[in-house]
């Protein structure tokens, strides 16, 4: 993410007419417009590929998988975030412009977002109470990090790499890394001689 340059601020309502104007997708925090940063071939290939297992698994149940383009409601009036994949399950999500009620969300790291989806963007997310698990991938290597909200309401982390089964419980499903993975090159570091 990259603040614009003017720091535009405005109201959740002006916030909401003017962003499906824009060419560019923007988040709203707090007032402050903050423009959504672009993406690589492979943090782009790994979203397409975890929204496609996700939409073919969740075919025939009453779940609706969203990529990219679609805001997530954190906060009434305060924060609007374009998760990389987003899951709901309830059907009281009928705004057309976005999902107010997610079970799953999951989060492609860059370098230019992983602070605030680790953070900032997680510690709201966390408020919502319908959400049973964030999703973060790792694109430079085959890690996959899932937190879920467990019977106390606490947060428990789960790490999973290439050869692993990723089991997501808010939707029972099960899905192998490296099908998450498939047709992404990672960079191999070049060692001095």
């Amino acid at each position: 993410m990259v603040a614009l340059p003017d720091n535009i601020l405005m109201s959740a309502e002006e916030y909401l007419v003017w962003e499906p104007t824009q060419e560019e997708r923007y988040e709203y925090w707090d007032g402050e417009v903050v423009m959504m940063s672009g993406a690589t071939r492979n943090h782009n290939r790994i979203s397409l590929n975890f929204s496609k297992l996700l939409d073919d698994a969740l075919a025939n149940r009453s779940c609706e998988v969203y990529i990219v383009d679609v805001k997530v409601q954190v906060e009434p009036g305060q924060k609007y975030f374009y998760p990389d994949v987003v899951v709901t399950c309830d059907d009281r999500d009928t705004d057309p412009q976005l999902v107010q009620f997610p079970c799953l969300i999951i989060e492609v790291l860059s370098p230019s977002t992983e602070a605030a989806d680790r953070g900032k963007k997680f510690a709201k997310y966390r408020q919502s109470p319908t959400l049973q698990e964030y999703v973060l991938v790792q694109v430079a290597q085959p890690i996959v990090e899932v937190f879920r909200r467990n019977e106390q309401g606490k947060w428990v982390l789960s790490e999973y790499s290439l050869g692993d089964i990723l089991r997501l419980e808010s939707v029972d499903i099960e899905i192998a890394i490296a099908d998450l993975y498939r047709q992404v090159q990672f960079e191999t570091e070049v060692k001095d001689a």
